[in-house]
């Protein structure tokens, strides 16, 4: 997700409870000035990680379950009453990548945190990572997918999930192959996230000679009428939508106000968020798809590892796992695991990053040299019944 933030009403998602130890950092013992919705100043004998993303704007559907699932993992760690906790500093964004730069700044020098987990949106992300590559400090994104952002060569970047490079080709193919779609319109936001999305699913439609027609919108107005009446115009059989869930949940109200009922109307990981449906309405929002490298599993799942984290979850929060919660987890795991091995520094805990290769909650942990995780799968969820549901890989999902 570029800008990303996550979300799904009324769906678990993947995890299980980690007991871990953890050595004391080099940094311990230095007093913070709080870092805006953080904690206030951290005692003798802890280590700092930071959480940055989207907390408090429009699309922190997509960003509270990760920082929920980061936290999670941190907070069962300090249970066990260890001589060393770990004190997780948030850092509010907003999906502004100015603030963001400004914050990692105060992250590195006044806060002196040893890992991010973040950003979480792309956009954001293509602005922070050159800070941290410069600081040698590590981060492990829960969602940001521009595939673009592991060309980069940096040394400190990683994230657990696949990017758009991945997550497009597989809408694409679903669209064409699992729903038969012949005329497709794509639309995107113009974001650093919506439109290389939109421009990869696009990419695998015209592999499989799928008549296209494309358009951009505005997500800052109100008003979509000029893309909708091309989209009532072109009569596609699919519609796809590259962009978060509060533009897309109005798009699809316009859409199906203007009498455009029978397509199907898809989105990526962006829009994976009850918000859609708010936005929608939840008649129109009926059978909408939505792509996304994420796991999210369904009430009746029999894994142990993944129910003991839905549980978790659910009882620190009194909410279901929703979207990137499980990638939220993973990535807070990374760094904890790397602090339990003994890794107290920046540096060291970035080597020992690259070797890792754990079973996650929500896939197996593993990154490749460029900071890409090495696990490819995307998933396909579907609206019914005013909630969000997992229908399954997208090479093998069929339609409820």
């Amino acid at each position: 997700m570029r800008l990303k933030t996550a979300r799904l009403g009324g769906v678990l998602a993947a995890g299980v409870a980690l007991t871990l130890g953890l050595a004391a950092c080099g940094d311990g013992g230095t007093e913070a000035t709080p870092a805006e919705g953080g904690s206030s100043a951290a005692a003798p004998g802890t280590i700092k990680l930071g959480f940055m993303g989207d907390l408090t704007g429009a699309n922190a559907g997509i960003v509270i379950p990760p920082r929920n699932g980061a936290k999670l993992v941190i907070d069962e760690y300090n249970k066990t009453n260890p001589a060393v906790k770990i004190e997780l500093v948030e850092y509010d964004s907003q999906a502004d990548p100015s603030k963001a730069v400004a914050l990692a700044q105060q992250a590195i020098k006044t806060d002196k945190i040893v890992g991010l987990i973040g950003p979480a949106f792309s956009g954001e992300s293509a602005q922070v990572a050159p800070v941290l590559e410069e600081a040698k400090l590590p981060s492990v994104s829960a969602s940001a997918t521009n595939a673009a952002l592991s060309a980069n060569g940096w040394k400190y970047w990683h994230r657990v999930l696949p990017s758009d490079n991945v997550q497009g080709p597989g809408i694409g193919d679903f669209i064409a192959t699992g729903l038969a779609a012949k005329n497709v319109f794509v639309i995107d936001d113009k974001s650093e996230y919506g439109k290389p999305l939109a421009d990869a699913v696009k990419g695998a439609l015209e592999a499989k000679s799928v008549k296209l027609t494309t358009d951009s919108l505005d997500p800052t107005e109100s008003d979509f009428s000029s893309v909708v009446n091309k989209v009532a115009a072109a009569k596609p059989d699919a519609i796809f939508f590259g962009g978060y869930y509060a533009a897309g949940g109005n798009l699809l109200k316009q859409l199906r106000d203007k009498g455009v009922k029978d397509a199907k109307f898809l989105s990526g990981d962006g829009s994976l968020d009850k918000g859609l449906i708010d936005g929608a309405g939840a008649a129109n929002a009926e059978g909408a798809l939505v792509g996304c490298p994420c796991y999210i599993a369904t009430p009746d799942v029999t894994d142990a590892k993944v129910k003991a984290f839905a549980d978790a979850y659910k009882a620190a929060y009194s909410a279901d796992p929703a979207i990137y919660a499980a990638e939220g987890y993973d990535a807070a795991t990374v760094f904890v695991e790397a602090i339990k091995a003994g890794n107290t520094t920046a540096e060291k805990i970035n080597e020992f990053i690259a070797t890792v290769d754990f079973a996650g909650v929500s896939k197996q942990v593993k990154f490749e040299a460029n900071g890409e995780v090495s696990a490819k799968d995307i998933y396909i969820y579907q609206v019914k019944d005013g909630a969000i549901g997992l229908l399954g890989k997208a090479t093998e999902a069929k339609l409820g």
